[in-house]
């Protein structure tokens, strides 16, 4: 080690995967897109920025961040240039995608069941029963139509051409499908031409699907036009933008707790006609303030009673309580071997590797490499409780260090990935930037539906690999091509925007 590194300083992170290419010779999903950056000036594309940043604020397209003074509402950032993919390499994703998912689901039908995997001893039974986000509420009660996690955001991240990885699940309440809507509903008025340069899979529609998901969860008594609400924590909520957006774009309402009642197992909605039964809740309230009976007695938010009418099947939960065991940073590890345990397949989408530092040589090895290492908590979020070791001080390193060894079971680590770039508008111009990609995957017990490409998260700051709004980075338009251009041919001709 150099002694400008034994000082703290940040180390190089190998180089990373150029999803556009080299200039002599841009990959051929880009070529279009390259050619169109290349000849439009550079105080085009900054008025554009302006425009799309007007748009958003004029449609209210917010997410919010509490706790740290000021504004807590923030209009999330937006990059005018696409992530492209090309129609192959959304197909591999895909079935990827959709083997993890049955594969989780799988998971938690028999976690809350006869928990045939733990007793095989492919997971450790401490992991799951163990774990805080267990709910022994859930047990031996099987949702509606067998599914656990309607929807899903699986986020993935490139390293190589042909190299996806699985960063992490999101099985509980994932957000940020707005975003992927609205994104490609800006590039539409701000870029007609160039979206009619290409055949784009489209995205619009997902809230067809979603309430198409909803509605095969519900009971059967609900017949064919069951009553679907969206329930909110509130205004307050980082994601209420979403929630509204949502129920809007499904024509369905988006209700508090305070709106809900229970009555004989039976849930009912408050309206100016009168009580209306619901069937189904697309519940975006975390499980510990779903119902004060049940869970936390102090909740304001949920509705009491509402866990004896879900077992007692008169409404649908979607997600299901307790499916935050699958997707705890700690649990991650074994997807694979659940693939293989309950599908009897080989995992199409690989994991990143990871130590659990409860493990006494995993930690071991953790202390020894946090210079190199990416630092998460088992259970964080949101880009917060991470250390990127490579951009860490030693005091920071040393910290971290201090955290694993009192409470090693909260913590988990990886390796820096070399995150793919995406040419993205800065403040200087056009230049790489780190990204993510997070589908949303809708899943019934007859099918799984996927839309095309997904919420692409880009990290603003230069050299930064941290994607989350909440931390500086911002979001782009994710362009799935229908058809696969031939590789090789370089950027050329003219493209009007």
């Amino acid at each position: 080690m150099s002694q400008s590194q034994s000082q703290g300083a940040p180390r190089p992170l190998p180089v990373a995967f150029d999803e556009l290419g080299q200039r002599a010779e841009v990959r051929a999903a880009y070529a279009a897109v390259a050619a169109w950056l290349e000849r439009t000036p550079p105080a085009e594309l900054e008025a554009k920025r302006a425009e799309a940043e007007l748009l958003f604020r004029r449609v209210g397209i917010t997410f919010a961040v509490y706790g740290e003074g000021g504004d807590p509402e923030r209009l999330i950032p937006f990059d005018i240039i696409p992530r492209v993919l090309a129609r192959s390499e959304w197909d591999r994703l895909s079935a990827g995608l959709s083997q993890r998912v049955r594969a989780l689901n799988a998971f938690l039908a028999d976690a809350y069941g006869k928990q045939e995997i733990l007793k095989a001893g492919v997971i450790p039974a401490s992991l799951v029963t163990g774990n805080e986000q267990f709910r022994p509420e859930m047990q031996d009660f099987q949702p509606p139509g067998g599914v656990y996690t309607h929807i899903a955001g699986i986020d993935l991240v490139r390293t190589g051409p042909d190299q996806f990885y699985v960063l992490e699940d999101n099985a509980r309440t994932p957000s940020g499908v707005s975003y992927m809507l609205e994104n490609r509903e800006a590039m539409l008025r701000l870029f007609p031409r160039l979206l009619a340069r290409h055949r784009l899979a489209p995205v619009n529609r997902y809230p067809e699907d979603l309430l198409t998901t909803l509605k095969a969860a519900a009971p059967d008594r609900a017949g064919p036009n069951p009553t679907v609400v969206i329930l909110t924590p509130g205004a307050f909520n980082s994601a209420y933008y979403e929630h509204c957006f949502l129920a809007d774009e499904m024509g369905v309402e988006v209700v508090e707790g305070a709106d809900l009642f229970v009555d004989e197992n039976v849930v009912f909605m408050r309206t100016t006609a009168g009580p209306r039964r619901v069937d189904v809740i697309y519940r975006r309230i975390d499980d510990d303030y779903l119902d004060p009976r049940a869970f936390r007695p102090d909740s304001m938010l949920g509705v009491p009673g509402l866990m004896a009418a879900y077992r007692a099947g008169n409404v649908a939960l979607c997600n299901a309580p307790g499916c935050g065991i699958a997707d705890d940073k700690a649990i991650y590890p074994f997807v694979p071997q659940m693939i293989r345990f309950y599908l009897d397949e080989e995992p199409k989408l690989a994991n990143v590797p990871t130590y659990l530092c409860e493990r006494e040589a995993d930690r071991a090895y953790v202390l020894d490499n946090l210079d190199q290492l990416v630092v998460k908590l088992a259970q964080g979020s949101g880009g917060y409780g991470m250390m990127i070791g490579p951009h860490a001080t030693a005091a920071e390193r040393a910290d971290f260090a201090a955290r694993i060894k009192a409470r090693p079971a909260d913590y988990i680590a990886q390796p820096t990935l070399a995150l793919s770039t995406v040419p993205t508008l800065c403040a200087n111009g056009v230049a790489p930037r780190h990204v993510d990609l997070r589908p949303f995957v809708l899943s019934t017990k007859d099918e799984v539906r996927i839309v095309p490409g997904g919420l692409t998260r880009v990290a603003l700051r230069e050299g930064s690999l941290v994607v989350n709004s909440s931390q500086g980075g911002g979001t782009k338009d994710t362009w799935v091509l229908d058809n696969d251009p031939q590789e090789g041919g370089a950027a050329h001709g003219a493209v009007a925007c």
